[in-house]
């Protein structure tokens, strides 16, 4: 069989700052068949994504396709001009983003939106046009067919929209699709209808594809191949069960073994155990108080809740169920409208301001996106030096070296310290706000989806390093997640939230037996390191009714 993509020793250069040209693609050769769906893994920087911008004859800003050719039907992608590539993309090849939301343009209807391409290439008139979304919106299992696209993209949920970005993608009938880690912002229920909804389509159509992604485990259920990428080279090829189950290179393997990071095991159990955190029918909210006190939108609703010293909390469910609402108002940033907070046996004051120094130095939050969370126009030593001298008062050369102390326990080199944040990678940043933490020297760090961002391997290393830090310095956790092997991994006691109600509050170890009907269904829903996981899953219909937000 003739393949449709055939890629032979692809080089990309970036140019940096100082004008040096860097090779970050390095002699790539791959094929994929007609109807073939192969997976590109890798960590952060690996060249995944570049890769894939290539097969459109794409290179991002400062970066140019420098050697090789690149196929498509037996188009040269790197040879043809702007104006020969642009007329076959969304014809012969289209892109599915990470981010469905960032591809939409929200004063449009959705329904506008995805027939656009066909308007551009001129493909089909409107009419035409608009009946094949809505027979590709049944085909993608939206619900209300006929009438979804009418909305606007905010009046969908992210599961809904990230299926409708696929409807774009698809409606010029492409032969290829690439899709750029589409599910990884999504909750585990979301993503298996997702998932679903693409292998029907990509299947039933022939349609060939190309799926980036640093999760073994979705791409498992999804990919004919795997080709493993690191540093901008190829490090194996194979098919999917072969990958899983006899990888070759010593980097798959500690992907593999990165993905489900060590349950907790060996931590001896402290009876009658102090509690550091007790939380009383705590609820939060946003907008204006009502009649009964509380605010406009109940995001929490009488959640309780304890943390013992040396003990770690998890705190599970999907986007909207209220996890960081309540992780912002026990750390006092969204003060609550009803319920206390106890800490080392004093009630805490609902506002951060109205706390005292001590009590705030004792508990600190930390971030999920450390890009965000980091001034990036201070260096590294100046943003671990400010807490040193607020909490503690240190200045001069007391702070420099207990600032060289605090990226010793993270593991960082003392070289980084007079870098700034957009300098580091983003397993380094995240160490980064970790030792802003610990400068405080707290007795409980909130953590709130900080591994969310990081690749499967760099994760699995901030787990380890939470893990060595709870033994040196006695500290409690609560962890915020709906990546469930993480919490697993870490947590003592999982609590699971619904509809910004606790649900339910189980060990790791039960797990594998929930009572409440929504963490059946959560944890039924978590892929699995097995090609035929998701043909064989059968979710309860009813729970996915009741309780699915897809």
């Amino acid at each position: 069989m003739e393949n449709l993509v055939e890629v032979r020793d692809l080089k990309v250069e970036a140019t940096t700052d100082s004008g040096r040209r860097v090779e970050i693609i390095r002699g790539v050769s791959l094929n994929i068949a007609p109807g073939e769906i192969v997976a590109l893994i890798g960590e952060s920087g690996s060249g995944k994504t570049t890769i894939a911008l290539t097969l459109m004859g794409y290179a991002r800003a400062g970066c140019r396709i420098s050697g090789g050719n690149v196929r498509i039907a037996g188009k040269d992608m790197v040879t043809l001009s702007e104006r020969d590539c642009a007329a076959i993309r969304g014809t012969e090849v289209a892109y599915v983003p990470q981010s469905a939301a960032a591809a939409f343009n929200p004063a449009k209807r959705i329904i506008d939106q995805v027939i656009e391409v066909t308007r551009i290439h001129g493909l089909m008139p409107a009419d035409a046009a608009r009946q094949k979304a809505v027979e590709l919106f049944r085909a993608l299992s939206l619900p209300n067919p006929e009438n979804i696209g009418g909305r606007y993209p905010h009046q969908v949920s992210g599961g809904q929209l990230q299926r409708l970005s696929a409807a774009m993608a698809l409606i010029g009938d492409p032969k290829l699709v690439i899709f750029d880690e589409p599910t990884t912002a999504l909750d585990v229920t979301t993503q298996i209808e997702v998932l679903r909804a693409f292998k029907s389509v990509m299947k039933k159509g022939g349609i060939s594809g190309v799926y980036v992604s640093h999760d073994l485990a979705v791409v498992a259920q999804i990919a004919d191949r795997i080709v493993v990428l690191r540093n901008g080279e190829m490090q194996e090829m194979g098919t999917t069960a072969d990958i899983l189950t006899r990888a070759q290179h010593p980097y798959t393997r500690e992907l593999l073994a990165a993905y489900e990071p060590k349950p907790r095991g060996d931590e001896t159990v402290v009876e009658d155990s102090e509690v550091l955190l007790e939380v009383c029918c705590l609820s939060a909210g946003y907008g204006p108080i009502q009649a009964d006190g509380l605010p406009l939108i109940r995001a929490v609703q009488e959640v309780s809740l304890t943390v013992e010293k040396g003990r770690n909390l998890g705190i599970i469910g999907e986007s909207g169920c209220g996890k960081s609402t309540l992780a912002r108002a026990i750390a006092g940033i969204l003060p609550a409208s009803s319920g206390t907070i106890i800490f080392e046996k004093r009630e805490l004051a609902a506002a951060v301001r109205q706390r005292s120094r001590d009590q705030l130095r004792q508990m600190q939050i930390v971030f999920q996106y450390a890009d965000t969370a980091l001034n990036p126009e201070k260096s590294i030593q100046e943003i671990l030096g400010r807490p040193l001298t607020f909490y503690h008062g240190m200045r001069g050369k007391q702070r420099e070296a207990r600032v060289g102390q605090l990226l010793d326990m993270v593991h960082l080199p003392k070289s980084l310290r007079h870098r700034r944040p957009q300098e580091l990678s983003g397993g380094q940043k995240q160490r980064v706000n970790f030792a802003r933490a610990l400068a405080a020297e707290p007795k409980l760090i909130i953590c709130d989806e900080v591994t969310s961002a990081l690749d499967t391997v760099v994760a699995a290393a901030v787990i380890d390093l939470l893990k060595e830090l709870q033994r040196e310095l006695s500290l409690s956790y609560i962890f915020i997640s709906h990546d469930l092997s993480v919490v697993e991994a870490i947590c003592d006691e999982i609590v699971v939230m619904y509809g910004g109600r606790k649900v339910e509050q189980i060990t790791p170890a039960q797990m594998k037996i929930p009572q409440h009907p929504y963490a059946k269904l959560l944890f039924s829903s978590v892929p699995k390191l097995d090609p035929g996981w998701l043909d064989a899953l059968e979710l309860d219909p009813e729970l996915v009714r009741t309780y699915g937000q897809n």
